[in-house]
């Protein structure tokens, strides 16, 4: 599932450069994470990296976004076509996932 950001965030932007696909951006009122974008971190973090930096916990899984491991990896290899480590990593099935905790 991807991840959202509730609406106890201070704006503060630490989560925005953790990101390694640029799916968080400055909303209205608040930062935001397109779910199109959002892999949760599967093949570069074995959690997710916003959430990690977030200061209030506001950085939370969607239960609207539902969305398994393979999934999440198949989209961060779209979003990385360039990433020959990630494609390693992919291909041997060793990559750093929340869900391989």
């Amino acid at each position: 599932m991807a991840t959202y950001i509730t609406q106890d965030c201070i704006n503060c932007g630490a989560c925005e450069p953790e990101c390694p696909n640029d799916a968080i951006s400055e909303g209205d009122e608040i930062y935001v994470i397109d779910p199109e974008l959002c892999t949760e971190c599967v093949g570069f973090h074995a959690k997710e990296a916003c959430a990690a930096v977030c200061p209030v916990d506001c950085c939370l899984p969607d239960p609207k976004h539902d969305e398994t491991e393979s999934l999440l990896i198949e989209r961060a290899l779209k979003l990385h076509p360039d990433d020959q480590q990630l494609k390693d990593r992919a291909t041997k099935n060793n990559y750093p996932s929340r869900f391989r905790q």
